[in-house]
């Protein structure tokens, strides 16, 4: 028995419950619908600052934003501050239509329908999905999805 003990300790195996143990999850942060809701707010509301890094701030590091009006997937901090940069000229203000939010253990989607007025008064209505992870501090995006509708659609 020491021997086979011995040998498993030195192979790293007599560790396999501490590995297991660091695999639990993390307790669940609560929310509900309505704080995930404002975090569109949120969003929404540092668009009308007009400041590209404070949008993109609002994105984990390792976030997928794949807008509405650029066919660019963009994958960096620096990639999604080029996106905004040149969105936030034309002074969007988003309004949802509407939407759906599930929520999970420290994780979040909103998804919908929302339309974007600009200053020059078009406006662009678009399919979106927000999908929200907690960092041990806040609600991050990790996914923004956008499309425009369809103009027409065939049934």
């Amino acid at each position: 028995m020491k021997k086979t003990l011995l040998s498993l300790c030195l192979l790293g195996l007599a560790t396999v419950p501490a590995i297991s143990m660091a695999q639990e999850p993390a307790s669940c942060v609560k929310t509900s619908e309505q704080d995930v809701a404002s975090l569109f707010n949120t969003w929404n509301e540092t668009l009308a600052t007009g400041d590209a890094t404070k949008v993109s701030q609002l994105y984990a590091s390792d976030a997928v934003l794949l807008p509405t009006i650029s066919n660019q997937v963009r994958l960096t901090d620096q990639e999604r501050i080029d996106y905004f940069k040149d969105f936030l000229q034309k002074g969007p203000s988003g309004k949802i239509d509407s939407r759906t939010i599930r929520i999970g253990c420290n994780k979040a989607i909103d998804t919908g329908v929302y339309t974007f007025t600009f200053k020059d008064k078009t406006q662009v209505t678009a399919r979106y999905t927000f999908t929200y992870v907690w960092d041990g501090k806040g609600w991050k995006i990790s996914t923004h999805h956008s499309s425009a509708m369809p103009e027409s659609v065939s049934q």
